[in-house]
């Protein structure tokens, strides 16, 4: 039987923490603010009001368009904080007037030219776990209404060429469908966002997805080859190739599109062999300046070239809270993983850069194992169980009128300390100015031999009522200082409608002028996700 996902928050029904553990959750954040609200029951989706759609169906489509209240309610919003207040608020106004399921690339090209000729919005749907507003009809009343285009039913990997170890894969894929089609031909595309298991491989490619590999390959742009995207204009096939210095490359036009300037139906994907040889190992920091000292051995080994397939600081608070470290330390967690060697090597030079940085490292750590289990026990099994648990307990925290947030950014080396300050003074003192207490903690998601990829969490105790507003001003004040300080708004969450401020800032106004020249060639009718990326 499919689990049934929740319309309203993160995954599926019945998934993540049990009613016990969720009270033992809701304490130990309650003893740490003086008491929590209590919380607000999960909706129903019998308490769920929708509007009727406000246009009529296309018949020729009627039979891949659901106006359903679950399927409805469960595509009007992503899964970002301001997403879930909203739909415990009951508060589904944006939901979309039909959600389309197409089943081929012939019903996509037709439900975009739907809804070019009666003016509705379409919006790109995968897996709908967008944290910047990226799936939402947040549209004017100059569009008809809204026509959600889920695309999960485009499922399916067409093609494997085992000699040059790629795929050709519909963009609907989800990511456990995706490898569990590649799992009998020993292959992985090895791409394993927080999201995997409730995000697309179209998705990924549309918002340039961070995933597994802390190094080299950090985003999906290094796992294309080729793409093939439906405009409301027509189809565009990019060339198969390893690689090519023809001019601007066509498939960098569309990967990080967002979904304004086509729907990504097929993509060619360098995939891999399986690993079999896995090291891991952890090493603590301390003192009053852990986390610069870590930044320091993470930049040492992120220049030397090798790659570590994990490479994780955690600063001594968001140690604590994943249950990898008591508070006092600095935590790196790193790994290694290969189909054809032992990385014993690579690992024993890690270690010693990390001895060398002031890191301290258990004797015997960083032993090549051969089992799948690697990696999974002590601090790095206790940070990466809290990681795939975060964002139920995230939901679980809402319920009770806690904020929280997490936004990441990019910075080169030479800037990256007074940045971090920065940043971290700027969002505690806005925290403190909005929930009167709170904390901020940092983790380094990718790290590159320039500069490393901060990831920063808040959770603080909000007002039952007033959640939004003051996550609205914290998040404001995060995004404003990673402005001012000289860093991207978003390394991997892409922009969506909620970064739109400092991401329209952030480009230059040439090139965003050529953004709107292409969005009215490919999409004259602006259709296509109006307010992600560029205003209709």
């Amino acid at each position: 039987m499919t689990a049934q996902r929740k319309f309203w928050g993160w995954g599926n029904e019945g998934a993540g923490p049990t009613p016990e553990q969720e009270i033992g959750i809701a304490k130990s954040i309650g003893d740490r603010f003086g008491g929590l609200a209590d919380p607000i029951p999960v909706p129903r989706i019998e308490e769920i009001e929708l509007r009727a759609p406000r246009f009529a169906a296309s018949e020729p489509l009627r039979a891949i368009l659901s106006e359903a209240p679950l399927d409805r309610a469960g595509h009007t919003y992503g899964k970002c904080y301001r997403d879930i207040i909203r739909a415990l608020r009951r508060d589904f106004a944006a939901a979309p007037d039909w959600v389309a399921f197409p089943r081929d690339e012939a019903e996509v090209a037709g439900l975009l030219d739907w809804c070019s000729e009666i003016g509705a919005a379409a919006i790109p749907y995968g897996g709908g776990s967008s944290v910047a507003g990226g799936v939402e009809a947040r549209i004017s009343d100059d569009y008809a209404g809204a026509v959600s285009i889920d695309t999960t039913k485009l499922d399916r990997v067409l093609e494997i060429d085992r000699s040059s170890r790629a795929a050709r894969i519909q963009g609907g894929a989800l990511g456990p469908v995706l490898e569990g089609q590649l799992r009998p031909h020993g292959l992985t595309l090895r791409h394993f966002p927080q999201s995997f298991e409730f995000s697309t491989l179209g998705g990924w490619i549309a918002t340039r997805s961070g995933g597994h590999y802390a190094s080299l390959y950090t985003h999906i742009d290094d796992f294309v080859e080729s793409l093939r995207v439906v405009t409301p204009q027509g189809v565009v096939e990019t060339r198969r190739l390893p690689g090519s210095g023809a001019g601007t490359s066509p498939d960098r036009f569309w990967i990080g599109s967002e979904g304004t300037l086509g729907i990504i139906t097929e993509a060619w994907m360098r995939v891999q062999d399986r690993p079999t040889f896995r090291a891991s190992a952890t090493a603590h920091f301390a003192g009053e300046r852990a986390f610069q000292a870590g930044a320091e051995a993470v930049r040492r080994l992120s220049q030397a070239g090798l790659f570590p397939s994990n490479c994780r600081l955690l600063d001594p608070r968001e140690a604590q809270t994943a249950g990898a470290g008591s508070g006092d330390d600095a935590v790196l967690i790193l790994g290694f993983e290969s189909a054809d060697h032992a990385p014993d090597a690579w690992m024993q030079r890690t270690l010693e850069l990390v001895r060398d940085a002031g890191g301290a490292v258990p004797e015997g750590a960083g032993t090549t194992r051969t089992d799948s289990g690697g990696g999974r026990e002590g601090a790095a099994g206790a940070w990466r169980q809290a990681f795939l648990q975060m964002p139920y307990i995230r939901d679980l925290l809402a319920r009770h009128a806690v904020v929280s947030e997490t936004f990441e950014t990019a910075i080169t080396w030479d800037r990256f300390e007074a940045f971090h300050d920065d940043v971290m003074r700027a969002t505690q003192d806005a925290v403190k100015r909005v929930c009167g207490e709170g904390s901020v903690a940092c983790r380094f998601t990718h790290v590159y031999p320039d500069g490393p990829a901060p990831y920063y969490s808040v959770i603080a105790p909000g007002r039952r009522g007033s959640e939004l507003e003051q996550w609205d001003e914290i998040k404001a004040a995060a995004g404003d200082a990673i402005e001012r300080a000289g860093g991207t708004i978003t390394h991997h969450h892409a922009v969506g409608r909620d970064h739109r401020p400092q991401y329209d800032r952030q480009r230059p106004d040439l090139f965003a002028r050529a953004l709107r020249a292409a969005k009215r060639e490919l999409d004259p009718k602006r259709v296509l996700n109006p307010g992600v990326l560029i205003d209709p």
